[in-house]
């Protein structure tokens, strides 16, 4: 006896057969990450995982809009639980990697592909945004890595990051690259939060109005925080943010 799952494609049909020898030995979950169905699940569970930190990382970052004073509050608390933020890099970065190398998999296979999965009518369409989505993870990486080495590693331990930040963005170039950062950020969000939803099944009519709405909404409300931080120096209003 076996189970099989079959996925209609453009291409023909692409069949996945677990038998009960194959299940007990766990080759199943084996064969389902190699899969293009499984990769494409763990690499919406790593989004998911990803998009969370985003939150909180942007609600900890909106104190630089109230002040140095507020901003350097939060970011000595997190310095009281150094195991903690210690353990949870370690856990983020893994879960980026593994967003990473799945997400060049994935776009290389859609590349070579000369056939396309056939999906439901998505109501609203963000061709750009899908097809730049290896470019836009990139580019991504390349501002996360600036990002670290700049107020992570390149710090000294006596210069509060409150200072830092402010040194950093008083340079006109500093800011407009990182508001492009966050724009293409937001671009990738749009196509990425989609594609989460329709891989964990969202795709019924009935969810059809909300995931509209949100697929333009989390990439917005992101850029609006994030990217609202450059134009804050850029635009002049940051120059009080020292003395609050």
């Amino acid at each position: 006896m076996c189970d099989c799952i079959t996925i209609r494609a453009a291409t023909g049909d692409h069949r996945f057969t677990f038998n009960s020898s194959i299940r007990t030995k766990g080759m199943w979950f084996f064969n389902f990450c190699k899969s293009s169905i499984g990769r494409k699940f763990f690499m919406a569970l790593s989004g998911l995982l990803l998009l969370a930190f985003l939150a909180v990382h942007a609600f900890g970052n909106a104190a630089i809009y109230a002040g140095s004073k507020y901003f350097q509050f939060y970011a000595d608390f997190l310095h009281n639980f150094p195991v903690l933020v210690l353990l949870a890099s370690v856990g983020l970065g893994s879960v980026l990697v593994l967003h990473i190398v799945l997400g060049l998999s994935l776009f290389l296979e859609k590349r070579q592909r000369t056939g396309r999965y056939e999906v439901y009518a998505r109501l609203t369409e963000n061709t750009f945004a899908s097809r730049t989505m290896g470019y836009t993870g990139l580019f991504i990486l390349l501002f996360l890595i600036i990002h670290v080495t700049t107020f992570v590693f390149a710090p000294g331990s006596d210069t509060p990051i409150s200072v830092v930040v402010m040194e950093r963005f008083s340079s006109f170039f500093f800011s407009l690259f990182y508001l492009v950062s966050f724009i293409a950020l937001g671009v990738h969000l749009n196509h990425g939060f989609f594609s989460m939803m329709q891989t964990f099944g969202f795709n019924h009519p009935r969810y059809d109005k909300t995931i509209s709405v949100l697929t333009v909404a989390v990439p917005v409300a992101f850029l609006v925080i994030f990217g609202g931080i450059p134009l804050y120096f850029m635009s002049g209003a940051g120059a009080s943010f020292m003395h609050h």
